[in-house]
């Protein structure tokens, strides 16, 4: 099956209840199972303009990348797949395009964003991220977390200097301890998930889980997953009636079919006529 039939895909963003301008941005390419989410930070609207290159960048060179090459081709000396190198590598050509913009015009100074973004091919999920925003699977009845957060809070939560109930009323939420953007290097967290037929990946801004507790965000989705419009606009429509006291973004992924790439020259040659 290929990829832009083996998944369906929504996305939906919000301002909030309190922001004037949404600095938050999203993009959806279903022909190469692309999904990218960013949370942009900066003074005026320099969180936006950080937000928006940070996925044009990623759409348009992983989008490039894969038109001449399969993403379980192995490439460079380490011997990654060519799905995994992109996502690192144009996670990384997204930070140098925002550190030159912030270094070389003062009204971008300091800006920067976080990204959580999903390349699905082979029935899998290359899962790269920084920061704070989170991808979350839910597998039949159980939701579960598949990014860890950049952020002082969850250092404190692994040290045990705080527990999760209490780290939930911390004032500390939006303290970042990695963003793209903000110094000449970023380090991406990237992990490689198998995913089945039924999954639901939730990729979001932390306008939706610093609003909405997980067991609810689970409900919903568990109650609305054949609807993912509606599960989209009742997650972020939560947020709002529960302050939304942030930008609110939301992608949802739901797999409906078995999305292997074709192995051995013949089974390309038959994808290939298909074309």
């Amino acid at each position: 099956m290929q990829i832009n039939e083996a998944l369906e895909i929504f996305s939906q963003t919000h301002s909030g209840m309190v922001r004037s301008h949404n600095e938050d941005s999203v993009a959806c390419e279903p022909a190469c199972g692309l999904v990218v989410l960013a949370d942009g930070m900066g003074g005026y609207n320099a969180g936006e303009v950080a937000s928006g290159i940070a996925v044009s960048v990623l759409v348009t060179e992983v989008s490039q990348g894969l038109l001449s090459a399969s993403p379980v081709e192995h490439g460079g000396g380490d011997g990654e797949e060519l799905g995994v190198l992109l996502l690192r590598n144009n996670i990384q050509k997204a930070n140098d395009s925002i550190f030159h913009a912030a270094q070389s015009q003062p009204q971008y100074a300091g800006m920067g964003t976080t990204i959580v973004s999903g390349l699905f091919y082979d029935n899998r999920v290359v899962v790269g991220h920084v920061g704070d925003s989170r991808m979350y699977r839910l597998r039949g009845e159980a939701l579960e977390t598949i990014t860890r957060d950049h952020s002082l809070l969850q250092e404190q939560i692994d040290r045990g200097m705080i527990s999760v109930e209490d780290a939930r009323l911390s004032k500390n939420k939006n303290l970042v301890t990695r963003a793209v953007g903000i110094d000449a290097v970023v380090e991406p967290e990237i992990h490689v998930h198998n995913v089945l037929v039924g999954d639901i990946y939730l990729l979001c801004s932390d306008g939706l889980n610093d609003m909405v507790e997980d067991d609810d965000i689970q409900s919903t989705l568990y109650a609305l997953q054949n609807n993912l419009p509606l599960a989209a606009n009742q997650l972020i429509q939560m947020a709002n009636d529960n302050g939304g006291r942030d930008n609110v973004s939301v992608i949802l992924v739901k797999v409906k079919g078995k999305f292997a790439v074709p192995q051995g020259w013949l089974a390309k040659l038959l994808v290939w006529f298909e074309k």
